[in-house]
C-alpha cells in the first residue's frame, strides 16, 4: 500500500500560495507607488488586488481548509449558551470583590514587611 497525499497537487497548491503572497505584495507595493494618486483610487485598487488574492488564496487546499474551520467555528458559536445580563453583573462584581480583597491583603503584607525590614535594618545600624 502506498500513502497518497491526501491534498493532492502539493505543487499547484504551493504556486497559488506563492501567487497569491505576490499579489498581496504588489498590491501593497503598488499603493504606495502611486503615492501621488488619490487616495480613492488607490484604496480601491489595493481593495481589488487584495480581493483577487483571497480568491486565488481560496483556491487552494489550504485556503479551503480555513473556510471550513471558519464555517465549523461559527456552529460552534451558536452552540454557547451565553450569560444573561443579571449573570454577567453579578460574576463582575464578585471578581471585582475579590480583586478589592486580594489589594487589600497584598498591602497590609506589604506594610508588615516593610516594618518588619525597617526594624531589622534599624536593629543593626547601631
Amino acid at each position: 500500500m502506498s500513502a497518497k497525499n491526501k491534498t493532492g497537487g502539493g505543487g499547484a497548491n504551493s504556486l497559488k500560495l506563492l501567487f497569491s503572497l505576490v499579489l498581496l505584495i504588489v498590491g501593497i507595493v503598488g499603493f504606495y507607488y502611486f503615492s501621488g494618486e488619490s487616495v480613492l483610487y488607490r484604496v480601491l485598487g489595493l481593495l481589488l488586488v487584495v480581493g483577487l488574492s483571497v480568491l486565488v488564496f481560496y483556491s487552494s487546499d489550504p485556503g479551503r481548509q480555513l473556510w471550513l474551520f471558519f464555517r465549523a467555528s461559527r456552529l460552534e458559536v451558536r452552540k454557547v449558551v451565553w450569560p444573561t445580563r443579571g449573570e454577567t453583573v453579578q460574576t463582575t462584581m464578585i471578581v471585582l470583590f475579590i480583586v478589592f480583597l486580594v489589594g487589600l491583603f497584598l498591602w497590609l503584607l506589604d506594610s508588615v514587611l516593610a516594618a518588619g525590614f525597617k526594624w531589622l535594618t534599624a536593629m543593626g545600624g547601631g
